[in-house]
């Protein structure tokens, strides 16, 4: 599944602070960044379940947002990027 993850995290307070760099890691750990609160992910089902559950219990539900949207199979073909590109094409080859 190709899914895009943005969050809105209240920094109001220090735990807020807090909150928003424990998102950032763990969306890090499962996509890359494309904005300062937007990321991709390519996950299985299992993998998306496992990322939900870790977000949930870092945000707090009163006052923070985090929005998964599931882009179809021809997801490559409805991506516009306007300006500097920071997406990894993930159909690509990739040399290590």
């Amino acid at each position: 599944m190709f899914i895009l993850v943005t969050y809105d995290v209240d920094t109001q307070s220090e735990t807020g602070a807090k909150r928003l760099r424990k998102v950032a890691k763990e969306c890090l750990n499962y996509g890359h960044r494309v904005q300062n609160s937007v990321f991709e992910c390519v996950l299985s089902e299992a993998q998306f379940l496992i990322f939900k559950s870790k977000i949930i219990k870092i945000i707090d539900c009163n006052l923070d947002s985090v929005r998964f949207y599931f882009l179809s199979k021809n997801w490559n073909r409805r991506i516009e990027c306007l300006g500097r590109e920071t997406a990894i094409d993930v159909n690509s080859e990739l040399i290590i």
